[in-house]
C-alpha cells in the first residue's frame, strides 16, 4: 500500500489537508485573525461587569437606583479608637484628645470629607472601650486605594502617641490597597509562570525546542486574539477582570492539549514509515476530528454558565467558550501548515541529555503497559476497585458547606487589617458590612417618608435585627436615601443573614412598605452574599441538566454509541465527585491542610462547585475523546475490543500523561496563591486532572469498557437515522493487522 494512497474526508481533515498545501496562506491567515481581533478589540475597549449587573433582585434593584440617580458612593473608612486595657474608656480625656487627633490628621491629608467624632455619631461600643472617626474618601470609588496612604500614615502617626490605645484604619480604600500590596502580584506571578512551567514539561515530552514551542505558541495566539474579541464582544455582555484569568487558564490548557495529541500523531505517524504528506493527513483525520469534537464538547460545557444568570459567570463562561473555540480552529488550520512548512526541522534543538526517540516510533508507554495488562487481565476487579477508591474519595463531599468566605477565612491573620477588621466586628457586630437600604421616592422630603424613614431607624434596632447606630443620608435633588444598619451577626454570615431577613420582611414592609411610591431594596455585603446564594442554588439544575444531556448527545454523534455516551457522562460525574470530595477534606475538614496553606478555613466558596463543574467536565472530555477515539480506530481496523482497548490506552497514555501534567503544573500554581478562594479552585481542578488521567482513563475506562465488550458499540435501531458523525479511520500502520477493505475506500466524515 503506497503513502499516497491513502484519503481522508471530512471537516478536519479537510482544513488539514488545505492547510497542508496553502501553508503560507494558512499561517498568515491566522496571524491576521490573530492582529485584527486584538486590534479591533484594543480600538473597541472593553466593558466590565458594572454593578448593577452583577445579580438581580435587590441587590440589582438597588445598584440600577444609584445609577439612575447618578450618585456616586464614596469609599467609607473607619478608624477604629480602642483601649487596649479595661482602666480606659471613650469618657476618659486622654481617648477624647486621641479621637480629635485622629480627627485633625485626616482632615489635613486633604483626602477626606464628611468626617464624623464618635461622639457626634455615637459609635461608641456597648462596653465603652471602642469608638469609630468615620469618613469618606474624595474622589472616585474605585480609585481610593491610589489615595489612601497619606490618611493611613496620618493614622499610624496618631497611634505612635498614643501607645495605650489601638488605632487602626479599615475601610474600602484602605482594604483595597493592602490587598493590592499583598497580593497584585500574585496573580500576575501565577499567569507568567503558568508558561514557562508548560514550555518545561513540553521540552521533557519531545526532547526538543521546536516541537515544544509550537504548541505553547499556538495557545499563546489563541489567548491574544481571544483577548482582542472579549473586548468586541463585552459591548453585548460585560467581561471582567476574573474571567480574563480563568479565560488565560483555560486557553493554556486546552491549547498546549489539542497542539501536544495533534502533533504526538503526526510524528508517530512520521516515525512508522509515512511520508510526511500523508502523516499529516491520518494526523487531521484522527487526532484533527478528536480535537473538533473535544472542542465543542467543551465550548458546550462552558456554554452552561451561561445559564446561572450571575454576570461574573457569564463572562467567565462566555470568555472560556471564545479560547477553547479559537484553539480548536488553530489547532486545525495552522498547526497543520506549520508542521508541514517544519517537516524534520520540528525536531530541531533537541536536548541531549534527553532519551531520543525510540528508533520504531512507538509511543507505547511501559508502565501503562503494564498496567493495563493486570486491568484487563480481571476487569470485574480493576473496575470495583477503581470505583470504590473513586467512591471513597468523594465521599467527604456528601457534608459540602459553602458559604462567601469572610476576611479571616479568605486571607487568615496574616494581615494586620484582618485583625482590625475582627476588632471592628466584634465591639460592633455588623458595623464593618452594614446593611444598607437605598430608599427612592417621588419626594424624599415628604413627611410621610421622613417619618418612614424615622419608624424604619427605630424598629430596625427594636426587633433586634441592629444594636445601632442607624445612620440615614438624604440626597434630596435625587430623591433618594441611603440608609446604614449594622447588623446583628457581624462577621458571622448566618445570623447576619438572619438580621437581613427581619429588616426585609418584617421591618421594611412594616414602615416603607406602608408609604405609596416608595422602593426601598436592601443591599450590602450580606444582602450581596445573600442573594448570590439564592441565584446560584436556583441555576444549579439548569446548567447541570444543559450541560450532562448536551455533552450526552455530542458524545452518541460523534462515537454512534449509546453505551459510549453513557459510560462518558457516569465517568466524567465520577471525576468531579472525587474533586469535590478532596476540597471538602481538605479545605472544610482540615485533612492535610498545613499542606497547602489552608487551616482554619472550615467551608468552600459558593462559586467553587458549579464553576468546577463545568470547568472540569469539559476539560475532561479532552482525555476522553482522544482515548475513545483511538481505541474505535482499533477497532474498526479489524482487532477485537479488547485488543483495541490496549492499543488505544497505551497508544495515548504518553500524550495523555504529559497533556496532564502541563494542566496539573498550571492549576496547582493557583493553589499556592494566598487567597483561599484562588487556592481552593486551583487545588481542585489540579486534583480532578489528575484522577481523570489516572484511574478515570488509566484503570476505570478500559475496565468498563472491557467488560461491556461488543456492548461499547451498541446503537438501537431507531437511531440509525441520526447524523453520522463518526469515521472510519486511516490504516495503521505495517505492524498493525491487515486491513481487509481497499485504502481507497478509507475516508473520514465528521
Amino acid at each position: 500500500m503506497g503513502n499516497g494512497d491513502t484519503r481522508v474526508r471530512g471537516l478536519a481533515a479537510r482544513a488539514g489537508g488545505w492547510s497542508a498545501r496553502h501553508r503560507w496562506a494558512a499561517v498568515g491567515i491566522w496571524m491576521l485573525f490573530v492582529v485584527l481581533a486584538m486590534g479591533l478589540g484594543s480600538a473597541a475597549g472593553r466593558v466590565d461587569v458594572g454593578n448593577s449587573d452583577q445579580l438581580k433582585g435587590e441587590t440589582n434593584t438597588a445598584a440600577r437606583i444609584v445609577e439612575d440617580a447618578g450618585i456616586e458612593e464614596p469609599a467609607g473608612e473607619t478608624v477604629l479608637v480602642q483601649a487596649k486595657d479595661e482602666g480606659l474608656t471613650a469618657t476618659d480625656q486622654e481617648f477624647r484628645s486621641a479621637v480629635t487627633a485622629v480627627v485633625t490628621a485626616v482632615e489635613k491629608t486633604g483626602e477626606v470629607a464628611n468626617v464624623t467624632s464618635p461622639y457626634e455619631s455615637d459609635t461608641i461600643s456597648e462596653d465603652g472601650h471602642s469608638a469609630l472617626v468615620q469618613f469618606d474618601m474624595r474622589g472616585d470609588s474605585d480609585t481610593a486605594g491610589e489615595r489612601v496612604e497619606p490618611v493611613l500614615d496620618a493614622v499610624a502617626g496618631v497611634q505612635q502617641d498614643h501607645e495605650a490605645l489601638r488605632i487602626e484604619e479599615i475601610g474600602g480604600a484602605s482594604m483595597m490597597k493592602t490587598f493590592d500590596d499583598a497580593f497584585g502580584d500574585d496573580f500576575k506571578k501565577a499567569e507568567y509562570s503558568a508558561v514557562p512551567v508548560a514550555l518545561g514539561i513540553l521540552l521533557i515530552a519531545f526532547g526538543a525546542l521546536v516541537a515544544a514551542l509550537l504548541p505553547v505558541a499556538l495557545a499563546i495566539t489563541a489567548i491574544i486574539a481571544t483577548m482582542g474579541l472579549m473586548g468586541l464582544v463585552s459591548h453585548l455582555q460585560p467581561m471582567s477582570e476574573t474571567a480574563n484569568s480563568v479565560m488565560l487558564l483555560v486557553g493554556l490548557a486546552v491549547g498546549v492539549d489539542y497542539c501536544l495529541f495533534y502533533l504526538r500523531r503526526e510524528r508517530e505517524e512520521r516515525a512508522a514509515g509515512r511520508d510526511a504528506q500523508t502523516a499529516l493527513r491520518i494526523a487531521a483525520a484522527t487526532s484533527g476530528r478528536a480535537i473538533v469534537v473535544s472542542g465543542v464538547t467543551v465550548c458546550v460545557a462552558m456554554a452552561g454558565m451561561l445559564f446561572t444568570g450571575i454576570a461574573e459567570f457569564e463572562a467567565m463562561g462566555l470568555a472560556s467558550l471564545m479560547v477553547v473555540a479559537v484553539a480548536m480552529v488553530g489547532s486545525v488550520t495552522v498547526l497543520p501548515a506549520l508542521l508541514s512548512l517544519l517537516g524534520e526541522r520540528v525536531d530541531k534543538g533537541r536536548l541531549p541529555f534527553l532519551r531520543k526517540r525510540r528508533a520504531n516510533g512507538s509511543n507505547d508507554s511501559r508502565f501503562w503497559t503494564a498496567v493495563l495488562k493486570r486491568v484487563l487481565a480481571k476487569p470485574l476487579l480493576a473496575a470495583v476497585v477503581a470505583t470504590g477508591a473513586l467512591l471513597a474519595v468523594a465521599a467527604p463531599a456528601v457534608g459540602m458547606k459553602t458559604e462567601n468566605l469572610t476576611l479571616d477565612q479568605e486571607f487568615g491573620d496574616s494581615l494586620p487589617i484582618v485583625q482590625t477588621y475582627n476588632r471592628v466586628n466584634e465591639a460592633f457586630p455588623g458595623g464593618s458590612e452594614p446593611a444598607e437600604v437605598v430608599v427612592r421616592a417621588d419626594d424624599i422630603n415628604a413627611p410621610e417618608v421622613k417619618a418612614a424613614l424615622a419608624d424604619f431607624r427605630e424598629q430596625a434596632v427594636d426587633s433586634g435585627a441592629s444594636r445601632g447606630p442607624v445612620e440615614i443620608r438624604v440626597h434630596s435633588r435625587q430623591n433618594v436615601a441611603f440608609v446604614y444598619v449594622p447588623l446583628v451577626g457581624g462577621s458571622d454570615q448566618d445570623r447576619a443573614a438572619e438580621s437581613l431577613v427581619k429588616l426585609r420582611d418584617e421591618v421594611r414592609p412594616a414602615t416603607l412598605g406602608t408609604v405609596d411610591g416608595v422602593e426601598a431594596p436592601i443591599t450590602g455585603q450580606v444582602a450581596g452574599n445573600k442573594d448570590f446564594n439564592d441565584q446560584l442554588v436556583g441555576s444549579v439544575v439548569p446548567v447541570f441538566l444543559f450541560v450532562v444531556v448536551f455533552a450526552f448527545l455530542l458524545m452518541l454523534l460523534s462515537f454512534r454509541s449509546v453505551t459510549v455516551a453513557i459510560t462518558s457522562i457516569v465517568l466524567n460525574l465520577l471525576s468531579v465527585g472525587a474533586a469535590y470530595g478532596i476540597l471538602v477534606a481538605v479545605f472544610q475538614h482540615g485533612w492535610g491542610a498545613s499542606l497547602v496553606g489552608a487551616e482554619g478555613v472550615g467551608a468552600i466558596i459558593t462559586w467553587l462547585p458549579l464553576f468546577l463543574f463545568v470547568i472540569l467536565f469539559g476539560l475532561s472530555m479532552d482525555y476522553h475523546v482522544f482515548v475513545v477515539s483511538r481505541i474505535r480506530e482499533a477497532r474498526m481496523r479489524g482487532r477485537s475490543t479488547r485488543d483495541a482497548i490496549q492499543h488505544g490506552v497505551v497508544t495515548t497514555a504518553g500524550v495523555v500523561t504529559s497533556a496532564a501534567v502541563i494542566m496539573v503544573a498550571v492549576f496547582a500554581i493557583f493553589g499556592t496563591l494566598s487567597m483561599q478562594s484562588m487556592k481552593q479552585m486551583g487545588v481542585g481542578l489540579a486534583a480532578a486532572v489528575l484522577i481523570d488521567a489516572t484511574i478515570i482513563r488509566g484503570v476505570l475506562l478500559p475496565a468498563v469498557m472491557a467488560l461491556l465488550g461488543e456492548r461499547n458499540w451498541y446503537l438501537p435501531k431507531w437511531l440509525h437515522r441520526m447524523p453520522d458523525l463518526t469515521h472510519d479511520e486511516s490504516p495503521e500502520a505495517a505492524a498493525a493487522p491487515p486491513v481487509t477493505r481497499d485504502a481507497k475506500d478509507e475516508r473520514v466524515r465528521v
